[in-house]
């Protein structure tokens, strides 16, 4: 276990992710350039096992997941210096940017701070267990577009592929939240065969258009029929967002289970920015864009590192 004294001060910074982009169901996800940030600001050596958090910016609107996730590795374990953390977000819960996840992996560094580091395995099946699935955890890990599998045997596995750096992601974030629960309620249980070839093959030409720059088949690639059709009713603006076209759109697709929702380009994306903005503004609900940058697996290296100096 760590000594109390590299806890003190330490900082942990997790990023966001986009998963799914489109029709990579539970598979794919991009992280992204937007921030939660873990400190430890006093470690009390003469109490143990006791968890202190103060949320800036936004209270969790349920459970606290960086200490469910810091908890399911402990198990039983309560050997540990009573710890005071600070904890600031810039991804908006409920909104389909890998909020939850984020916590999820800020909660397995914390960990690792205090008892050491543990293999990409082991926290890829710990998140399997916390969220059901690991597509925005493996992005929050790994960095850069990240892709998973659950195996037959019900482990999972993940890596990570470069994401293309000037390929932007204009996301439109509702000021209203939906669950990942009851967005995943809505999805059928059984869907027709050429509705999963479909995707199948769309999420192959999505990898090939991302690993060769190839921006030609961007907008067919990301189209969906597995999920999206279930979630239009739940999203607001969705089905005008899918709708949109401008010269240099190269796609749109809903934010993991939304209620965002993310349109790809390269140039003139303050135009695009626009365009998504004009087609959600007659709704009459408050929102907020960003063009936002991957975030990169390199840059995760050094980022989310936990720092003991």
């Amino acid at each position: 276990m760590t000594h109390s004294q590299e806890l003190q001060d330490i900082e942990i910074t997790v990023p966001g992710s986009i998963a799914n982009l489109g029709p990579g169901l539970d598979t794919l996800a991009v992280a992204i350039q937007r921030y939660l940030t873990l400190r430890v600001v006093s470690v009390n050596s003469s109490s143990h096992g006791s968890l202190e958090f103060r949320f800036f910016d936004q209270v969790p609107l349920a459970e606290n997941r960086i200490e469910s996730a810091f908890r399911l590795l402990a198990g039983t374990n309560r050997d540990f210096p009573s710890l005071k953390l600070e904890v600031r977000s810039e991804i908006p819960m409920g909104s389909g940017l890998g909020s939850s996840a984020a916590a999820t992996i800020a909660g397995f560094r914390l960990y690792e701070a205090v008892f050491g580091k543990q293999s990409n395995e082991r926290l890829l099946e710990a998140a399997l267990s916390l969220e059901g699935h690991c597509d925005n955890a493996a992005a929050s890990l790994l960095g850069g577009l990240a892709v998973c599998c659950q195996q037959q045997d019900g482990s999972a596995i993940a890596f990570s592929l470069p994401w293309p750096e000037s390929l932007r992601l204009i996301v439109l974030t509702p000021a209203i939240s939906l669950s990942t629960g009851t967005s995943r309620q809505a999805l059928p249980q059984v869907v027709p065969l050429k509705d999963a070839v479909g995707n199948m093959q769309r999420v192959l030409l999505l990898m090939h258009s991302i690993q060769n720059d190839d921006d030609s088949m961007l907008a067919e690639a990301v189209r969906d029929r597995l999920h999206q059709p279930a979630r239009e009713s739940l999203v607001p603006g969705l089905s005008a967002a899918l709708k949109l076209s401008h010269p240099n759109l190269l796609g749109v697709f809903l934010a993991g289970s939304g209620p965002s929702m993310v349109a790809l380009a390269r140039e003139n994306c303050d135009e695009i920015e626009i365009l998504l903005s004009q087609s959600y503004s007659p709704l009459g609900i408050p929102f907020q864009t960003a063009i936002l940058q991957a975030h990169s697996e390199a840059f995760l290296s050094t980022t989310a590192a936990i720092c003991c100096s």
